[in-house]
C-alpha cells in the first residue's frame, strides 16, 4: 500500500467498536503516508433498522445458554445456509448503496472491515477492475462470511487466521499483523498524571471495568464487589444507557466507584489503572498497547471463546467468571502478583504504520 497514493475507501460496521477503531486506525496511517480517505459505515448503508434487528438477535442468543455457540460454530464458522442467507439479505442491500457511492467517488483502494462490507466489495470488483481490494478482519478466527472472491489481501490479527482464511479461500494472500488501535493510545499519560486527573489516589489498587461497547455482563454487581473489596474502580458503560444510570447510582453510593459512558478518555482511564478488566476484544490490544495487565470475563460465547484463548496466549492475561465475588477474588490475587506499571506505551505508532506501507 506504501508505494502508490491515491484514494481509499474504509468500509466497518458500527455495529462493532473494534470495527471502527480499526478503521479509524488504517485511515490515519493512509493519511500520514499521503491517501486521501473515506469511511462508509456499512451497517448504515444496509439500511435503517438493520443494526437495531442484528443487535436484538445478537444479544437473544447470548441470553439462551449455547445457541450463540452453535450459530457461530455451526453456522457462520462453517457457512451454513442459514448464515450465507444472512449475508445475501444484507449484501442485496448494501451492494446499490456502495455502488451509487463508487461511480460518484473511484478509489484505489477499498478496505472492508466487516463481512458485509467484504461481500459487497466482492461483488461489486467487476465493475471496478482497477481497485485493489482490502479485507482486515477483526476476529481472531475468521469465520465463512470474511471470505470472499476478488479480494487481493487479508489483513488478519493471529497465526490461527491465516489458515482460516485459507480454509476457503487456498490461494488467499494473507497477512498476520498486530491489531490496530486508534494513535491517541500510543501517546497515554503517565500513570500518576492520569490518577490526578480522575481523582484516584495514588496509592490506591485501581481496576478498570468495561465490557464493550455493548456493556455486557453484571457490571453493576462485579463494580460494587470489586468497591467492597477495597479497589478504585473506574467503570465504563459504553454505548449502554441502561447500564450507565445502573452504574451512576452505585457511584453515587460508593465513593470508590467511578462510572462513565461511553467516553474519549480511554488512554488516561487505562493508564490510571494496574488492571483493566473485559470481555476479549479491541479494548485488550489498547491495554497491552498502554500496558495494562488484564482480567478477562467470559462472557462472550462464539467467537468471544476464540479471542479469549488467543489473550491468554499471548500472556499478561488471566481469565474469571461474570460472577460477581469470582472477580473480586480473581482481581486481588493478580494485582498481588503484577509487575507495576510500565513508563510508557509498549508498541510503537511507527511499527504499526510499517504495516501497511509494505
Amino acid at each position: 500500500m506504501g508505494r502508490s497514493r491515491g484514494r481509499a475507501l474504509l468500509v466497518p460496521g458500527s455495529v462493532s467498536t473494534g470495527h471502527r477503531a480499526a478503521a479509524t486506525a488504517c485511515a490515519n496511517t493512509l493519511e500520514a503516508h499521503g491517501w486521501a480517505t473515506h469511511t462508509l459505515d456499512s451497517t448504515l448503508l444496509v439500511g435503517q433498522g438493520w443494526g437495531p434487528a442484528a443487535e436484538t438477535a445478537f444479544r437473544t442468543m447470548l441470553a439462551i445458554p449455547g445457541l450463540y455457540d452453535a450459530f457461530h460454530f455451526a453456522g457462520l464458522r462453517t457457512g451454513s445456509r442459514l448464515a450465507m442467507g444472512v449475508d445475501t439479505a444484507a449484501r442485496v442491500r448494501l451492494v446499490p448503496r456502495l455502488r451509487d457511492y463508487l461511480d460518484r467517488h473511484p478509489v484505489e483502494l477499498i478496505i472492508s472491515i466487516s463481512p458485509t462490507g467484504a461481500s459487497a466489495v466482492s461483488s461489486l470488483a467487476d465493475r471496478y477492475p482497477a481497485t485493489r481490494h482490502v479485507v482486515f478482519c477483526t476476529d481472531v478466527t475468521p469465520h465463512r462470511l470474511w471470505i470472499h472472491p476478488h479480494v487481493d489481501l487479508y489483513l488478519v490479527t493471529s497465526q490461527a487466521a491465516e489458515p482460516s482464511v485459507q480454509r476457503f479461500q487456498p490461494d488467499a494472500r494473507v497477512l498476520v499483523i498486530a491489531p490496530a488501535v486508534r494513535p491517541a493510545f500510543y501517546r497515554p499519560p503517565a500513570q500518576p498524571t492520569a490518577r490526578i486527573g480522575l481523582g484516584v489516589v495514588a496509592q490506591d489498587r485501581c481496576v478498570l471495568l468495561i465490557s464493550g461497547s455493548r456493556g455486557l455482563g453484571p457490571l453493576p454487581e462485579i463494580a460494587e464487589a470489586l468497591a467492597e473489596a477495597g479497589l478504585h474502580v473506574l467503570a465504563i458503560a459504553g454505548h449502554n444507557v441502561r447500564l450507565e444510570r445502573k452504574l451512576s447510582l452505585l457511584a453515587e453510593r460508593l465513593p470508590k466507584v467511578q462510572a462513565f459512558g461511553f467516553t474519549d478518555r480511554m488512554p488516561e482511564l487505562m493508564a490510571a489503572a494496574d488492571l483493566v478488566i473485559t470481555s476479549p476484544g479491541g479494548t485488550c490490544m489498547e491495554a497491552r498497547t498502554v500496558g495494562r495487565p488484564l482480567l478477562l470475563l467470559d462472557l462472550v460465547q462464539g467467537h468471544g471463546r476464540d479471542n479469549l484463548q488467543h489473550e491468554l496466549e499471548l500472556g499478561d492475561a488471566a481469565v474469571t467468571s461474570k460472577q460477581p465475588a469470582d472477580v473480586a477474588r480473581s482481581a486481588l490475587a493478580y494485582l498481588d502478583r503484577i509487575k507495576p506499571a510500565p513508563a510508557g506505551p509498549t508498541r510503537s505508532l511507527a511499527d504499526w504504520e510499517a504495516t501497511l506501507d509494505r
